[in-house]
């Protein structure tokens, strides 16, 4: 029933639900207290090799460009799918080196980790996660579970800050001031959480305010919010946003112009998501392209990453070596896959070949107007369940998503989000109703 060693240990000690109050405003927002009752758990062995996978990962998607197309970034991008608009913010706003912030959302499935979607950049939710892991260790039984097995957690917002320093180039001991900036249609509803986070960032060593790109200026020498001078617009607006708003350009000329002249810093740049794209997990997926990668990297990705294609007419290479007609393959094989949108995010552009209600025609359909636009199709990952206890001490089955986190300090950092599998959501987000939690690690002091 447990997924590993770990687990069964800590189902057999604490028996029935962890109480957690949430600690901090960011979780009573954000979450509204729909908490796991239980931490997960990740050996060391696991946890080390998750670390060490990702870097693979997220190294060989960074070669991309050098590999496939000659160092230009510009090339990669519109192969990715980008419009003129997205391409001409990447190369305005690209920067000297490429963020460490990531977050990959992995199921564990019977073989180990699997990739469901890799995220890079500042847009990135679930930081704040080690507040659960602070809350569940008020209570006592899991106080003496994490001391008797040595187990740990990593603060993944205080290495988010420590990023964001790192890589804007803050001296030791200032105090910038950082403009937490979403785009204009998704603040409102999102400004209480950034408000309660930029609190908090507030005693972590910055002066941290929430705001909407529409609200910074351009004025005497630099970028200003009100009457604070910004040194660091931390982004959570994305490419999608500056595909979809006709005033994209004229909102984001004054930052992008004012980071040319380096009045200020942009956290993360703007090419950060091209190494998000479902389209760059499908060139290292690709047969056609395993001969650019060594055999530690082809190891690796193997481990990781799900079989996973772009939607086109003509044949593609299966797990097997075996070649087959991808539109008729993936009609055949329904239950098998998957068919996601390459530049959307959260679940967002997901059609699950084995949904209900989903006929058979109705799946070719969608995969035949797929054919040669922004789509891949990807392996089903069948996940295993991690459970749970009910308040009377019942377990139940639980999928979780987890979102595991590479920083520029210390990486390894995870956020839980999950459904009862009973439930049968399988598009798993905070949108439809997943509650959310954390892990303990067991000791990996290698693991950077």
């Amino acid at each position: 029933m447990a997924r590993n060693a770990l687990t069964a240990q800590f189902l057999k000690a604490v028996p029935t639900p962890v109480p957690v109050e949430p600690q901090s405003e960011l979780l009573r927002i954000f979450y509204r207290g729909s908490l796991l009752t239980r931490p997960l758990f990740i050996e060391a062995d696991e946890h080390r090799r998750l670390v060490a996978d990702l870097e693979v990962l997220r190294s060989t998607l960074l070669s991309l460009p050098d590999r496939l197309f000659g160092g230009d970034l510009e090339a990669f991008a519109r192969a990715l799918g980008m419009n003129d608009d997205q391409v001409r913010c990447v190369l305005r706003g690209r920067g000297t080196s490429v963020t460490r912030l990531s977050r990959s959302d992995l199921y564990a499935d019977a073989g180990g980790f699997r990739l469901l979607e890799y995220n890079m950049g500042s847009a990135l939710g679930g930081s704040d996660a080690a507040h659960i892991n602070r809350g569940l260790l008020n209570d006592p039984r899991m106080k003496e579970f994490v001391a008797e097995h040595e187990l740990e957690y990593v603060d993944t917002m205080a290495t988010h800050l420590d990023t964001i320093r790192l890589e804007c180039e803050i001296e030791p001991g200032a105090r910038p001031v950082v403009a937490i900036t979403d785009w204009p249609q998704s603040y409102e509803s999102l400004a209480p959480y950034m408000r309660a986070v930029a609190e908090h960032w507030s005693t972590l060593g910055v002066d941290a305010h929430a705001c909407h790109i529409g609200e910074l200026e351009a004025r005497d020498g630099g970028i200003w919010l009100a009457e604070h001078r910004v040194d660091i617009v931390n982004r959570l607006f994305m490419l999608e946003d500056v595909a979809s708003a006709p005033d994209a350009v004229a909102l984001m000329d004054p930052v992008l112009d004012a980071a040319d002249r380096g009045e200020v810093k942009i956290f993360t740049p703007m090419d950060a998501e091209l190494f998000g794209c479902k389209a760059a997990l499908a060139m290292l997926s690709d047969e056609a392209n395993r001969h650019l990668f060594d055999s530690g990297e082809l190891a690796a990705l193997d481990r990781i990453l799900p079989w996973t294609r772009t939607m086109h007419k003509g044949e593609v290479t299966l797990e097997d070596g075996s070649r087959v007609d991808l539109l008729t393959h993936a009609v055949e094989h329904q239950e098998d896959l998957v068919l996601k949108g390459t530049l959307g995010h959260s679940g967002e552009a997901v059609l699950l070949g084995w949904q209900d209600g989903l006929t058979s025609d109705e799946w070719a359909a969608r995969l035949r107007e797929a054919v040669d636009g922004p789509y891949v199709l990807q392996r089903r990952i069948r996940p295993v369940p991690e459970y749970c206890a009910d308040e009377d001490g019942t377990l139940a089955p639980w999928t979780p998503v987890w979102g595991v986190f590479t920083t520029a300090t210390v990486s390894g950092g995870v956020f839980v989000r999950a459904t009862r599998t009973d439930s049968r959501k399988d598009v798993i987000n905070l949108g439809n109703g997943a509650s959310v939690g954390t892990v303990f690690h067991a000791s990996t002091p290698d693991a950077r």
